[in-house]
């Protein structure tokens, strides 16, 4: 995350989804913005609602690009994960894959969420 007020940047472990990684490489080989491609989609996103859902407390987002504008459709959102820390690298050598979602660690949702908030910026694409 970077802050614009400071210029300081905070990382932290995001998983990305299973169907950009269809061989479970740990390395995210295509983007999808397609229904059910369980695939992460490349482009912007603005920040939206929180709500609870079958992830506990989550982030909306709707993309602001082509290549990612049924985010809301396909209920693409920035939520906790169990496995997305350190310990599943350590086991498995990579982290777990979400179905497109921003999925995070548990321990970081929290300061996510607080510098998040809703109107804001994030940008997916392949480095």
């Amino acid at each position: 995350m970077l802050s614009l007020a400071d210029g300081s940047v905070r990382s932290h472990l995001v998983a990305h989804g299973k169907g950009s990684d269809p061989s479970h490489t740990g390395w995210l080989e295509r983007f999808s913005n397609e229904p059910r491609s369980n695939a992460t989609s490349a482009g912007a996103y603005r920040t939206d609602s929180l709500y609870v859902g079958a992830h506990g407390h989550s982030m909306r987002l709707e993309g602001l690009d082509p290549t990612n504008s049924n985010a809301l459709n396909r209920a693409i959102v920035v939520h906790g994960a169990w496995y997305v820390n350190e310990q599943v690298i350590g086991y498995s050598g990579m982290l777990g894959r979400s179905q497109g979602c921003f999925a995070v660690a548990d321990s970081s949702f929290p300061e996510i969420m607080a510098r998040l908030g809703p109107g804001r910026l994030i940008y997916a694409d392949k480095a």
